[in-house]
């Protein structure tokens, strides 16, 4: 997947700045792609004027007191056609790139006590995204069949965060004996 499709996500539903567009990158923020896609500030304003060139997006200038204008961003009816034309589209598995597998994979040639140590930062980590995860989900998608169609999707890949982070940390749960 690229950035544009990403960024079209993000605005198809609601026109941003892009400033606050950005912010929607950061995994920290509530109800952001950041969890699972992420770009800096340099990044998303390239890609928002390489997509205003194609027409895919439009810029309204909104008046600001005391602050420079700022430049609201919306999907064209071209940006919508494209974005709908990529989601149509088959896609392939996402490789794993995964820093940790490949110490790990080597792991032997270090101690135990080291890998071991690596392991438990990992788990407290993905046990904290995981606890977000879950926060998110008490707060705002407490009964599923409510949803909006919008929302329902946004449920969606908040269950897979879910998923992937139980996961892991079934992993971690299942292998970090071997090592003690």
């Amino acid at each position: 997947m690229s950035l544009t499709y990403a960024i079209l996500s993000v605005l198809i539903d609601a026109p941003s700045s892009g400033y606050d567009l950005a912010k929607r990158f950061n995994p920290s923020v509530e109800g952001s792609v950041g969890f699972f896609w992420s770009a800096s500030f340099q990044q998303i304003y390239r890609e928002l004027n390489r997509l205003e060139e194609k027409e895919w997006l439009q810029a309204e200038s909104v008046q600001q007191e005391n602050r420079p204008d700022k430049r609201i961003y919306a999907v064209t009816a071209l940006g919508k056609q494209q974005l709908c034309q990529w989601i149509a589209e088959s896609e392939e598995m996402a490789p794993i790139k995964d820093d940790l597998l490949v110490k790990l994979y080597a792991g032997h040639l270090v101690s135990d006590r080291m890998i071991l140590a690596k392991l438990e930062a990992h788990r407290q980590q993905h046990q904290q995204r995981l606890a977000i995860y879950q926060e998110i989900q008490s707060q705002h998608f407490q009964n599923p069949q409510a949803l909006t169609t919008t929302l329902k999707f946004q449920y969606m890949t908040l269950l897979r965060g879910i998923h992937y982070e139980t996961g892991w940390l079934a992993w971690c749960d299942q292998i970090m004996p071997l090592l003690k």
